[in-house]
């Protein structure tokens, strides 16, 4: 009878919960975190527990973590290089050990050659299906429905120079369904139809997420973060999440939404990484490790997204890693560069080139423009900040109130309100990477656009630029679209990022900044033209020549409003030069995203993902942050003065079922282990995982072992009668060197070793004696607490 257990709590019920708590609602959506798709395989080579019993080997699930809890980096690491020690000490012993050997060093770099070749081939994918798709809300191709716009006017021979975007290949829906493309009655049909498709591919979106894949939605990359930092959040990387978020994110875009697939791509590589991951043992059976991998796959979701693979390197180094050695440098240096090799093959912008808005600029810039680049600068500091605030409180608001039931209704309405709002302005009918390389192009002889509607000039016929080039009627017109434009584009993000679709942030904050940096151009171009004697344009521009690009102003209004949002700086800076070949002008883009990060800092420390991180409440600790307070480990650590005693196990002369009552009457995730209730002597430290699976496996092998069993974490357990039960022997799964601090130890340094040790507890101790315990948590709610914010907003352990 006794070996039915006392613990209610076993190895099975770790690995199929079946209670309504494994509902959580994390960014928003009430997810269900029983699906264990992305967990490693528990073979028998798996953890290190070891019981004292005649099946003296591994347990299985020793060693793993549960669902929303923090990793052991300090463990995940000691136990790789267990591993890579016993390797190679047996490489010398046979060629099968050397080649396994080999083999292992080598599989890290299969492991990024794999990743950057899949990530690459997503996301070209992604970005043709997402052309097709946009262009089809406008209209069809007859030769072939599967062109876009641009690849169905190709072979055409009856294209002109004036209308080079019309060909009879391509009909919009006015011409296919009322055969005329002019008049009142054709705008109308056209405007349905980009409702209707637009209404049709977000519906489709958000219902496919919200079937399958509740992570598919969002940006991805403040979870991504908190998986970095070392919490574990199962599923986010699984097969489904990446099959979702792929279909889904050309759906997103495609609908004419304001978001971007830039920071989803993100996302994307993590998930090609985590799944590959399963192929390598190594990886597979260590989550420290599998990290290094994810930070290498972050570097490759920013190299696809812009073609960037320096500056995708330098984004996970900046902004996304927790923990980056230089080895992983080295191989996300390589999985970036296959996965734009691999983007380049697939030439999915068919310009063969692998940036993404290509510019050629002709004039160089002059030093007195560094105001205005500064200007744009504090504009971009000042929309930054604004966003973080302005969404913040729109999310806050959907998570706490009714809205927040009605996902679909939401997308539906915003991409309603969107589309019925663009449709009639052609700069926000378009999509944000269009728009963007509209904004950045520089005006020549052979452009139509609008924005290069100048007035006739005697030299224009001599050069292929424009000298002298004063504003026409349509230059005057579009910058009132743009206008327009810029307002709709502000308000529209800001409820649009963090709904229940796949959404970027990354394309629609550079859309406002190059609206805001084009109107400055221009407006500076026009200033110079027509007050060329001014004292500030006299040094250095003469009469008739050309000496203001707008096209420059919109690429580094860009970057500042990037860099207001994300705080992003050196990464940011290699992205914009290698998005638009522009490698002469980096000093106005230092200056404007160097201005941007300081005004936006001064009105809020927070980035966007930061910003969204302390929202949904994960357990992130970060390192940018500084702890500034005077407080000590004993105003922080558990106990409290007036809290129940601290709970803990002894080394020796506790029995199987008190230590499982002790499991079943607390909910902690460890148990310090104490010499004796009286002297409170540290011993060492035991995951309740690690436990309760032990006591289960020995239930269950081990002949004999029934609750009055005593427990050893001992290694050498004293003689036992010969007439009593046998013993279970739990010193293989003991932390022998838990990190302690005295009581006396400053707050200060307690958090940095938190931070650059990746603790997820640490134990306090008065002159040898046990006092209590800090945990991760305790230190982001004391945190929270002496910032005056809700300490209860941290949800995680």
């Amino acid at each position: 009878m006794d070996n039915a257990g006392f613990c209610n709590e076993t190895y099975e019920s770790l690995h199929n919960p079946a209670s309504d708590d494994e509902l959580v609602d994390v960014a928003g959506a009430t997810l269900d975190f029983s699906s264990t798709e992305d967990v490693p395989p528990l073979d028998t080579e798996y953890g290190s527990g070891m019981l004292g019993s005649p099946l003296n080997e591994p347990v299985p699930g020793v060693g793993t973590y549960e669902d929303f809890n923090t990793i052991d980096w300090v463990r995940e690491k000691s136990k790789d290089r267990d591993r890579h020690r016993e390797i190679t000490s047996k490489s010398e012993q046979s060629t099968w050990d050397l080649l396994h050997s080999i083999s292992d060093a080598f599989s890290g770099w299969l492991l990024m050659l794999l990743i950057g070749l899949l990530s690459g081939a997503l996301a070209g994918c992604i970005d043709i299906s997402a052309h097709w798709l946009t262009d089809l809300k406008e209209g069809v191709c007859l030769s072939g429905f599967w062109f876009n716009h641009e690849h169905c006017c190709w072979g055409s021979n009856q294209t002109t120079f004036q209308e080079r975007d019309r060909c009879p290949q391509w009909q919009s829906w006015a011409e296919l369904l009322g055969g005329s493309s002019e008049g009142a009655a054709a705008y109308i049909v056209n405007y349905l139809m980009f409702m209707l498709c637009a209404l049709l591919f977000s519906f489709l979106a958000v219902i496919l997420v919200r079937a399958f894949a509740p992570y598919a939605c969002g940006s991805g990359i403040p979870e991504i973060k908190t998986i970095l930092s070392g919490f574990i959040i199962r599923g986010y990387l699984g097969k489904w999440t990446l099959i979702i978020k792929t279909i889904t994110l050309v759906l997103a875009v495609s609908s004419g939404l304001s978001l971007g697939k830039e920071g989803p791509l993100v996302h994307v590589a993590c998930c090609c990484a985590n799944i590959l991951c399963h192929l390598f043992t190594k990886y597979r059976q260590n989550e420290a490790k599998r990290r290094e991998v994810l930070s290498a796959a972050a570097a490759v979701g920013v190299s696809v997204a812009f073609g960037a693979p320096i500056g995708g390197v330098l984004f996970s180094l900046e902004e996304v890693s927790y923990y980056f050695p230089l080895k992983t440098l080295w191989r996300s240096f390589f999985a970036a560069l296959v996965a734009a090799f691999t983007l380049r093959s697939i030439n999915p912008f068919g310009n063969s080139r692998l940036v993404l808005f290509y510019v050629e600029f002709h004039t160089p810039w002059h030093m007195v423009e560094l105001v205005p680049f500064i200007l744009l600068g504090i504009f971009g500091g000042l929309w930054g900040a604004l966003f973080i605030r302005a969404n913040i409180a729109w999310c806050r608001r959907r998570k706490t109130t009714r809205l927040g039931h009605y996902p679909v209704l939401e997308v539906l309405v915003v991409t309603g309100i969107t589309a019925l709002l663009s449709f009639p302005n052609s700069y926000t009918r378009m999509s944000g990477s269009e728009l963007i390389s509209e904004l950045f192009n520089d005006c020549s002889l052979l452009d139509s656009s609008q924005l290069c509607d100048y007035n006739s000039s005697e030299n224009r016929a001599f050069s292929n630029t424009l000298p002298d080039r004063p504003a026409g009627p349509g230059v005057y017109t579009a910058l009132w679209q743009l206008a327009l434009a810029l307002f709709f584009k502000m308000l529209v993000t800001v409820v649009t990022f963090g709904m229940k679709v796949p959404s970027g942030l990354f394309i629609p904050s550079m859309a406002v900044g190059a609206i805001a940096g084009r109107l400055l151009g221009v407006a500076m171009e026009q200033m110079a033209l027509n007050h060329h004697d001014w004292l500030i344009v006299k040094g250095w521009c003469s009469s008739g020549a050309d000496c203001i690009t707008p096209g420059l102003y919109a690429m580094v209004g860009a970057a500042a409003c990037l860099g207001g949002v994300t705080r992003m700086t050196i990464s940011l800076v290699v992205i914009m030069f290698e998005l638009t070949g522009g490698l002469e002008y980096i000093v106005p883009l230092m200056a404007a995203i160097m201005t941007s990060k300081w005004v936006a800092d001064a009105l809020g420390r927070e980035g966007i993902y930061e910003a969204h991180i302390r929202l949904n409440g994960y357990p992130f600790l970060e390192t940018k942050e500084e702890y500034g307070h005077k407080t000590l480990a004993q105003d922080v650590m558990r106990p409290r003065q007036s809290d129940p005693l601290l709970v803990v196990l002894t080394q020796e002369g506790m029995s199987v079922g008190e230590i499982e009552g002790v499991i079943a009457d607390t909910d902690y995730s460890g148990f310090p282990v104490v010499v004796s209730q009286e002297s409170q002597r540290l011993v060492g430290f035991v995951l309740r995982r690690d436990l309760v699976i032990s006591l289960d496996n020995a239930r269950k092998r081990q002949e004999g072992v029934v609750s009055a069993s005593l427990v050893f974490f001992l290694e050498h357990v004293p003689p036992q009668p010969f007439s009593g039960p046998p013993v279970v022997k739990l010193r293989g799964i003991l932390d022998l060197s838990p990190f302690t601090v005295t009581d006396h130890t400053p707050m200060a340094i307690a958090v940095d070793i938190f931070r650059k040790l990746g603790l997820r507890q640490c134990l306090v101790t008065h002159n040898g004696r046990l006092l209590g315990i800090i945990t991760k948590k305790d230190i982001l709610k004391h945190m929270a607490q002496m910032s005056n914010r809700d300490p209860d907003s941290i949800l995680f352990n």
